[in-house]
């Protein structure tokens, strides 16, 4: 029998806006992942990535970040990754300067970014290193913790993966690389879903879970402020065949309004 693959830490982060065409509807930053990409490949998905040695080194900077009181190495480090990415996938920064109770403001972030996005990416430089030289402060205490999944056993890549809910920063629009993602679109989480459905967009199956939760808030402080501080429980689907079809099981505790879904493709 083949040595289990160990899943890789991984963060990512459902950035949330209100509607501003309607006041019972919330929008989410969403990316088509790049056709050529060995994971999720084409699919829509949300802006995240896998912890790197780099999210290690910063915790020991606890002057490059705020709002880690109280939380252990491990996690610290999806909370860093998960800003980091968002910020190399997506170019939102989600940092205050320091000595500043605010986020860092859309022009001042969009200066940040065009210095410094596509040598981050690269490899060319380091997050920590952008931090220090700007003068900036990861805003973790903006992240909610919202859900945990891994990849299932047999699998030939598997990630455990946290997702945060965090509130856009204003006037922070965001854009896809082009590289590890060719478009990036603010849009419903109904609005996805029908995409899903019709065959627009490719939704992984955390993905839909999630965005079928999500889409129960009617705006961005609710769905905050109904996350903030809830218990969660990890998410490992189990797949099972039956009737020539697949069937994935997860915990019904987990609150994804059922334990058994038929699926196409995980």
């Amino acid at each position: 029998m083949p040595e289990a693959v160990a899943p890789r830490p991984a963060s990512t982060i459902l950035l949330l806006r209100d509607n501003a065409a309607t006041t019972s509807e919330i929008e989410v930053f969403m990316m088509v992942r790049h056709y050529e990409i060995d994971f999720n490949s084409g699919a829509l998905v949300f802006p995240g990535g896998s912890v790197d040695k780099g999210d290690q080194e910063i915790i020991g900077r606890s002057e490059l970040y705020s709002g880690g009181e109280g939380l252990d190495a491990s996690a610290l480090s999806f909370r860093i990754a998960a800003i980091r990415e968002t910020f190399e996938e997506s170019g939102i920064l989600l940092a205050r300067p320091r000595e500043s109770k605010t986020l860092v403001d859309a022009k001042r972030a969009a200066e940040i970014e065009a210095a410094n996005r596509a040598s981050l990416c690269e490899g060319q430089t380091t997050f920590l290193k952008i931090l220090a030289d700007n003068g900036m402060l990861l805003a973790l205490d903006l992240l909610v913790p919202y859900a945990h999944w891994i990849t299932p056993e047999g699998m030939p890549k598997r990630f455990d993966t946290w997702f945060f809910l965090a509130a856009a920063p204003p006037e922070q629009a965001g854009r896809h690389d082009g590289k590890e993602s060719t478009d990036s679109i603010w849009l419903s989480p109904r609005d996805a879903l029908a995409g899903g459905e019709s065959g627009r967009f490719k939704l992984p199956f955390p993905t839909t879970r999630n965005l079928i939760r999500l889409g129960k808030q009617p705006s961005v402080k609710a769905a905050l402020d109904d996350s903030r501080g809830k218990p969660i429980v990890t998410v490992m689907p189990v797949m099972t065949r039956l009737n020539g079809g697949r069937q994935l099981r997860i915990p019904l505790e987990a609150g994804y309004d059922g334990e058994l879904f038929e699926v196409g493709a995980v």
